[in-house]
């Protein structure tokens, strides 16, 4: 199935009220409706872009370029030492990542036949960006380090990505 139209993050301008209606996960201001929480705006089958893990490295359904969503998906790995700048030896992936969420990352080079594109999170404004909980709820970033879900209160390490600047609008 095709990738979602669009991914949005906590504070980006979605559209103002005439183009639609605000709902669940957003608030209105100024006449524009604005993304409460990291999600998708329609829905689909495909909800995330790491595949798996295991203990050296996370692989990764690349979805989209910038705000362009590809026709076909290309597969990334983010290894263990580039998940963060410091403490790389510390790193544990099942604590950075889990199959099903959507994770911003880079390009660093283009890898070997099994992975094609190697892939960094380790800048603050990298990483998970959606992430749903065990009981399929979208969690809340708590810290740089830790997702929560809303409805059970259940903490999850994450590699949390920092909302960037430019997609806050006031």
């Amino acid at each position: 199935m095709a990738p979602p139209v669009r991914y949005c993050i906590p504070g980006e301008r979605l559209c103002n009220l005439e183009e639609g209606s605000p709902g669940s996960g957003t608030y209105t201001r100024h006449g524009y409706i604005f993304s409460s929480l990291a999600g998708c705006l329609t829905k689909s089958s495909e909800n995330g872009a790491v595949s798996s893990i295991n203990s050296r490295f996370a692989k990764v359904h690349i979805l989209y370029v910038g705000s362009t969503p590809l026709k076909n998906s290309f597969r990334g790995t983010i290894r263990k030492e580039d998940v963060r700048a410091t403490e790389k030896d510390k790193v544990e992936i099942y604590k950075s990542f889990r199959p099903g969420d959507i994770v911003l990352a880079k390009v660093i080079s283009l890898g070997d036949a099994q992975s094609n594109y190697l892939l960094t999170t380790a800048e603050n404004e990298l990483g998970v960006v959606v992430a749903h909980s065990e009981s399929g709820v979208q969690m809340v970033p708590i810290s740089w380090c830790e997702m929560q879900c809303p409805k059970t209160h259940t903490k999850e390490f994450r590699k949390v990505a920092r909302v960037q600047p430019e997609f806050l609008q006031t």
